[in-house]
């Protein structure tokens, strides 16, 4: 495992402005247009290896021929069914063209030119782009030396900066470590005025039940949090583009002020099917990641090389060696490998596949790595 003085290797500081960073992000995205994928092992964007659930295939296969209509009808039904999965009111959910666009809503209806975006680095870097984009205010502060978001700086920051939305990715991405609980209930709890918690909940779904608690329930107390999930990653649903957000009825408003309540009705029929198939296939899934995750991690081990205790679907291995020409020289041998997460210029986020295309990733990284 990666200790703090190994952190402090990577991190110095508070962490400034990292321009390449977008630069690097659209250079990945665009590769992967041009780039043919047949014989690729795709372990670069945390995709499901596994793709939907069948009741999801089934569904998405009999509405195929349905796609002339809007079928607005179907989404008052569909918010009420996310509802009742989570324990909430319909007014207290909305959906989106994956949880991006929910995020990018938020980000709208609760920052400004004054009131900032404050988030830990790294995390997930679209949120604080989107944000640069519209020229509102952002604050970066660097992970704690245990890869989990220091919940009162952040709250300090908001308070010195008289509000604004702090963004936090439960478990995170890239690094695939969790916040404790204790920590994310004291942020929830002391969240200065005029502050919204948007807390991202992704990969919740792949982390060990004992391990974690889902910020939904602070929604469920009427706290200032916001909440989103997606169906692109434990549900193996990424090209349907269907994510969800959950906060008390005024938050919700105000970011639907910025977004419609409309989603494709393909993706909103696979998605109301798989919720019926959750309670079965989702343990399953992610014990079937867990098992093929530790497996990697005991070869790493056993190799020598230190990782990031992983808690979602993919992990961070440091590499000791840019990953700038790491990940291409992957890239080149038929593995896909995650992009660059400054400031962690020395470490590879790597997603967790099949049997089949872990065995593959492991001769190809450590012929990589050993050269």
């Amino acid at each position: 495992m990666i200790t703090r003085r190994a952190f402090a290797r990577h991190v110095g500081g508070v962490v400034s402005a990292m321009p390449w960073a977008g630069e690097a992000f659209l250079a990945h995205r665009a590769m992967a247009r041009v780039v043919p994928r047949s014989g690729m092992i795709s372990l670069d964007s945390n995709e499901n290896p596994a793709g939907p659930f069948p009741a999801a295939l089934e569904a998405i296969k009999q509405g195929a021929a349905d796609t002339a209509r809007y079928h607005f009808e179907e989404f008052g039904a569909f918010a009420e069914r996310l509802a009742r999965s989570e324990d909430l009111k319909p007014d207290q959910v909305l959906f989106g063209v994956g949880s991006s666009e929910i995020l990018s809503a938020a980000i709208c209806a609760f920052t400004s030119a004054a009131l900032p975006m404050i988030t830990a680095v790294p995390t997930f870097e679209i949120p604080m782009e989107f944000a640069r984009s519209l020229g509102h205010k952002t604050i970066e502060i660097p992970l704690t030396g245990s890869w989990a978001f220091p919940v009162k700086r952040l709250a300090q920051e908001a308070d010195r900066a008289g509000g604004g939305l702090i963004y936090l990715s439960n478990p995170n991405n890239p690094t695939s470590s969790l916040t404790p609980n204790a920590d994310l209930a004291w942020l929830a709890s002391n969240l200065p005025a005029n502050t919204v918690l948007l807390v991202d909940e992704a990969y919740i779904q792949f982390t060990d039940p004992s391990r974690v608690t889902s910020a939904l329930d602070y929604v469920r107390r009427n706290q200032n949090v916001v909440v989103t999930r997606t169906f692109s990653k434990i549900y193996g649903m990424a090209g349907a583009r269907v994510g969800f957000g959950c906060g008390r009825p005024d938050l919700v408003r105000s970011i639907l002020t910025f977004k419609d309540n409309v989603i494709p009705i393909l993706g909103l029929r696979a998605a109301t099917a798989a919720l019926g198939e959750a309670a079965i296939i989702v343990p399953k899934r992610r014990a079937e990641m867990t098992r093929i995750r530790g497996e990697l991690c005991s070869w790493l081990r056993e190799k020598g090389v230190s990782y990031i205790e992983p808690h979602a679907n993919f992990l961070m291995i440091d590499i000791r060696r840019d990953v700038r020409s790491f990940g291409p020289a992957m890239f080149r041998k038929g593995v896909a490998v995650g992009r660059p997460f400054p400031p962690l210029d020395q470490m590879l986020r790597v997603t967790i596949g099949t049997d089949q295309e872990m065995a593959r990733f492991r001769e190809t990284f450590w012929q990589v790595y050993s050269a």
